[in-house]
């Protein structure tokens, strides 16, 4: 079949012409501020973004050596990591300590041992708190380290329950019995006195059972511990009462019926004997002896 010369010579006219009506790619943009800032500082950059990425190895790596070596053979390499950090400007900035009220402050300074500006990773928040919780005041802490370079400190301190005396020597001690200062025993108001040895440990049970016979309290001066097996109550007026071992709490409740009904608190005696079940002994002070007067009669003269 014989082609048309004419539509040939047409084809290649309307083929570019198709192809000339093809989009076109868009032109590029210019990079963003910050993406030039960032090439222009990618030099700088990478040493930095090394440097970091060995810093935290390196720390890893000093944690777990300082973990599995509680000795301490290679501290050499944990301060190697403190003063690499500390170029980095890894140092204590501010040290807050909460919850201190009678610990004396000298002594948790050093406990927690480190000052501001000092290598923020040679601090060990662990052995910090084993520190403080020597300290006879303080019951527990918490110790917090931030990278921000900050250090928290929270302790929880132990409350003065009492003035036990042992041995002329007075000190301070909580419910428990721990001696918690042995000087300015004024500084917590007024206390209880527990005398004798022992007596620090074993006040707190019968002081609370006082506690709830006011009447019977507000007249005591001390609790003495006898033979570390009963107590004894000595008046303000000097009058000893004598409880029954093991049978204090009924003793006392006893002792605040008869004041009620007979004041025998507020009665000048040296002793009021509890120690029999069945029976109340009340010593008295001595009578003093009359003076005997005898009469002559007169002779006589």
């Amino acid at each position: 079949m014989a082609r048309n010369p004419a539509s040939m010579r047409g084809a290649p006219r309307s083929r570019l012409a198709a192809e000339g009506t093809r989009p076109r790619a868009p032109a590029p943009q210019r990079p963003s501020s910050l993406r030039l800032w960032l090439r222009r500082r990618r030099p700088l950059l990478r040493p930095a973004l090394f440097g970091l990425a060995a810093l935290s190895v390196a720390a890893v790596c000093g944690a777990g050596i300082a973990a599995l070596e509680p000795a301490g053979r290679f501290s050499w390499l944990n301060e190697g990591v403190a003063e690499i950090g500390a170029g980095f400007g890894l140092t204590v900035q501010e040290i807050v300590v909460r919850g201190q009220q009678n610990t004396p402050k000298e002594l948790i300074r050093a406990a927690i041992g480190i000052r501001n500006g000092e290598p923020l990773l040679a601090f060990s928040p662990e052995a910090a708190r084993q520190r403080l919780e020597s300290i006879a005041w303080i019951e527990s802490a918490e110790v917090q380290r931030n990278l921000s370079g900050n250090i928290l400190v929270v302790v929880h301190e132990r409350r003065p329950f009492a003035i036990w005396q042992h041995n002329n020597d007075f000190a301070v001690v909580d419910r428990e019995g721990r001696v918690v200062s042995a000087d300015t025993l004024d500084a917590f108001g007024p206390l209880p006195l527990l005398v004798g040895e022992g007596a620090h440990k074993n006040g707190a049970a019968v002081y609370d059972e006082l506690k709830k016979a006011p009447e019977v309290l507000a007249r005591i001066q001390a609790l003495v511990y006898v033979s570390q097996r009963r107590w004894n109550l000595r008046l303000h007026n000097g009058t000893d009462i004598l409880l029954p071992e093991g049978h204090e709490n009924a003793a006392i409740a006893r002792l605040a019926e008869l004041q009620k009904a007979q004041s025998l608190l507020d009665r000048p005696v040296v002793a009021i004997d509890m120690r029999l079940p069945d029976r109340l002994v009340v010593r008295q002070h001595p009578q003093p002896e009359q003076p005997v007067t005898t009469t002559r009669g007169r002779g006589r003269g």
